[in-house]
């Protein structure tokens, strides 16, 4: 059973990506993300020496902060800072700057859907901006489903709201570790067949839920691709 989508895109198809390092001057990284009208800026400072407070000094501490397009941050926000936060933590090599803080602020410049992995992709663009040593890329998708039990990816505002759950998911990239070959297998399994985040909202049955991380994981593999892209270095022209 096919679904009509709005935009006339297919169930597993995505809306355009866009993504542009270094857009601040001020910031010691920065990136936008792009997906259809969804835009997102991640800018990065830091690491500064110090962490905060119940924070390991041993480690280096991620502080997130997360701006909306209009108004104050509520519960949704600090929500969504708690999430990135612990995305970004366990791709990052913690050990290297122990006893600083490195910052990343969201500012959300438009929200039409998928606004959580929209963030989460400028945030791990702006980290390689800023030269901040990461074990791997990671890659982040939203997946829906139909009242229909149907599965479609990369929901835009509209669609989100008529959807009975969906899923945001977190995928490593594998491809560029930093880790030691050892270390690339959790269990026996390869990384690139691991999760990072998970975040349900709405009832879903498991069968459902392991339908959308095969289909998720399917099309962030060609985000892997445009992600790897758009971050390799120019070349100055002569």
């Amino acid at each position: 059973m096919e679904i009509d989508r709005l935009d006339g895109r297919t169930p597993n198809q995505l809306r355009p990506l866009a993504c542009t390092r270094n857009v601040l001057n001020r910031a010691h990284g920065s990136a936008s993300w792009c997906q259809g009208d969804t835009k997102v800026l991640a800018a990065v400072y830091g690491p500064k020496a110090g962490t905060k407070r119940n924070e390991n000094p041993e480690k280096a501490c991620i502080e997130v902060i997360w701006k909306p397009k209009t108004g104050q941050s509520g519960k949704a926000e600090r929500e969504y800072e708690m999430i990135l936060k612990r995305t970004l933590q366990s791709i990052c090599i913690l050990t290297l700057n122990p006893n600083t803080t490195t910052s990343v602020i969201i500012q959300v410049v438009n929200d039409d859907g998928a606004l959580l992995p929209c963030a989460i992709n400028a945030a791990c663009a702006a980290l390689v901006d800023a030269g901040i040593p990461l074990k791997h890329l990671a890659v982040a998708i939203c997946c829906c489903l139909a009242e229909s039990g149907y599965v479609i990816l990369d929901p835009s505002k509209l669609e989100e709201q008529k959807m009975k759950a969906f899923v945001y998911l977190v995928f490593p990239n594998s491809v560029l570790s930093n880790l030691p070959e050892g270390q690339l297998k959790v269990q026996g399994e390869p990384m690139e067949h691991g999760i990072i985040t998970s975040v349900t909202q709405g009832a879903m049955p498991v069968d459902d839920y392991l339908h959308c991380l095969e289909r998720g994981r399917a099309a962030t593999a060609k985000m892997s691709a445009f992600l790897r892209k758009s971050l390799q270095p120019r070349l100055p022209i002569d």
